[in-house]
């Protein structure tokens, strides 16, 4: 039985992979993102689409994605301990997109926002701990409004 400080610190690994996952995601660091997934993850982006299944896949398919500029919110992280190595959360996410800028945004010019943002969704992550640390065995986005 876990003690409750060993609960929270487990509640505390897991709500920083998120965020973690967030600002690698929100940079395209797409190496980085992908890494924090197991080598079996199933990964479901919350437009739909397939699962994406195993780590290697889901790092090819952010590489595959068409540059943008993006900012991720992530709020009301919730994560349930199972047990010793396994979490599950819950978490929503706004997400505001656009066209990058000439400049790429870095100096002078800032991306300009998408029509459809924001987009408002949720995430539910099984979590696993591992050698390398807490990572997304499974993570299930979805959209909570149409675009």
């Amino acid at each position: 039985m876990l003690t409750p400080d060993q609960r929270r610190a487990i509640e505390a690994d897991v709500t920083r992979l998120i965020h973690q996952y967030t600002w690698a995601n929100d940079v395209a660091d797409w190496t980085q993102c992908a890494a924090l997934y197991t080598e079996d993850a199933v990964f479901r982006r919350p437009s739909g689409g397939e699962a994406i299944v195993g780590r290697q896949a889901i790092l090819a398919s952010f590489l595959a994605r068409k540059p943008r500029a993006q900012r991720h919110a992530i709020a009301n992280v919730l994560v349930d301990v199972v047990d010793e190595q396994t979490a599950t959360a819950k978490s929503v996410i706004v997400l505001y997109m656009g066209d990058a800028a000439e400049d790429g945004g870095q100096e002078t010019q800032l991306p300009v926002q998408d029509a459809s943002s924001p987009l408002i969704g949720t995430f539910a992550d099984r979590c696993v701990l591992t050698a390398d640390g807490w990572r997304f065995a499974e993570r299930v986005g979805g959209l909570d409004f149409r675009p």
